[in-house]
């Protein structure tokens, strides 16, 4: 049985599946959930799962709205097939998690209706919390990705692209305590928690200037009091952090850090600066695996737009990054909107749910399912992929450590997702 054999029986499969797919799309995107909140779109996924004959394990890897399933012949490699499914505060799914969702699915499930033709496993994965909190690394502590060949995903974009253009992200909260008092009568009893925030928030600002053109800060206030004639006892703001690379990470947190410090030292009140426990770490694309996925998804009738011609600073953030340090991955990116359609936007979400954003789910499914067989049928594909890995895997190693070298205290946050 040749892989042409099984991609053409795949195709066919995802066809035939179109009607529950797209159904499913459109049920996760109609009642959006933020991340570790998605109970309704696990219950949805999990719950498809199983009416294709196939285990699930909800609550998988520590996360309640994580899920796990797995099938195929155990001689040949494991890849992993990721969905994620959270989506963004305000404005739904402005980042087509959705459509990550359904064609993660769609793959996995075409996989497993292969009948045992499979020359290979897959672990089909659902993973939380992309948008903040770092689903995928909680998960990897956990041992989601342990004896994993090589993991794969999909993304939507206003372009469709061989991969995402990733940096690290650091997320922090910083809570200023000062001392309440009124406004009016009697001020100078007070200490002013919301001059410390925007005291630190204007240090952050003179940062900008000297920082590299792969970098970034941005955050907002949170909180700023309760009412103009009370001196603010309390205040606080949320930055995200971001660099190439953890290592250049580490530095800036280290500099925002002091932007905190500084705030509570000026203002005379204390400051509780709250570090991400998960950084999000830059993408390690596989190169010889994205070949193998564009080669795929161009045969579908998908033209990739070249990855030299993206503007200086067009990148984001993801915690597939965290995947791609551990095991062999792709992220490539899927367009549907057209190129003009910023994402994290509402009418990005519209597109998410539109023909344009069906299509992409039908054709994301099915070139991560013919990936998964080119990976599972090719050994020399198989050993590239590998090679390509272990060339930076000592690297890889360092940035993994470093991510967990605290800056301050830390709390089960940390990260940014695809923006």
């Amino acid at each position: 049985m040749t892989a042409e054999t099984l991609k053409n029986d795949v195709a066919a499969i995802v066809d035939s599946m179109r009607d529950e797919l797209l159904a499913l799309s459109h049920g996760i995107h109609g009642e959006p959930e933020l991340a570790l909140e998605e109970f309704k779109a696990a219950a949805r996924l999990t719950g498809a799962v199983e009416r294709h004959n196939i285990p699930v394990q909800r609550e998988a890897f520590s996360l309640q709205t994580g899920f796990a399933a797995e099938f195929g012949e155990g001689k040949g490699p494991t890849v992993a097939i990721l969905s994620e499914y959270d989506a963004l505060p305000g404005i739904g799914h402005a980042c087509g998690h959705n459509i990550i969702a359904t064609a993660g699915f769609g793959a996995a499930m075409a996989l497993a209706r292969l009948n045992g033709r499979l020359k290979g496993r897959v672990r089909y994965l659902g993973t939380p919390a992309e948008e903040r909190l770092g689903g995928k690394e909680l998960m990897a502590r956990e041992g989601a990705f342990d004896g994993v060949d090589a993991a794969m995903m999909i993304h939507p974009s206003n372009l469709n692209l061989i991969t995402m253009p990733c940096i690290a992200i650091s997320e922090v909260e910083a809570i200023f305590h000062g001392q309440a008092a009124h406004a009016s009568a009697m001020p100078y009893r007070g200490l002013n928690a919301l001059d410390a925030v925007v005291t630190a928030y204007q240090a952050i600002a003179q940062l900008r200037q000297h920082i590299r053109q792969t970098e970034r800060i941005h955050g907002i206030i949170t909180e700023g009091g309760l009412a103009a004639n009370i001196v603010p006892e309390r205040a606080a703001c949320r930055f995200y952090v971001r660099a190439a690379d953890v290592h250049e990470l580490a530095l800036l947190k280290k500099r925002v850090h002091a932007c905190f410090e500084a705030g509570a030292l000026a203002t005379g009140c204390r400051a509780e600066i709250l570090w991400g426990a998960t950084d999000y770490l830059d993408m390690k694309t596989n190169w010889p695996m994205a070949k193998s996925y564009e080669a795929n998804a161009q045969k579908l009738g998908r033209e990739f737009f070249p990855l030299e011609k993206i503007p200086p600073g067009y990148a984001g953030s993801t915690d597939m990054g965290n995947v791609s340090h551990r095991v062999p991955s792709i992220h490539p990116m899927l367009a549907v909107a057209p190129p003009g359609v910023i994402i994290h936007n509402p009418e990005f979400a519209r597109w998410a749910a539109s023909d344009k954003g069906d299509d992409a789910a039908i054709d994301g499914a099915k070139s991560l399912a013919f990936t998964a067989l080119d990976l599972m049928s090719d050994t020399a594909l198989l050993d590239q992929a590998r090679a390509d890995f272990a060339a930076t895997a000592e690297l890889s190693k360092k940035a993994l450590e470093q991510m967990q070298e605290p800056v301050g205290h830390s709390h089960h946050g940390g990260g940014c997702g695809c923006a």
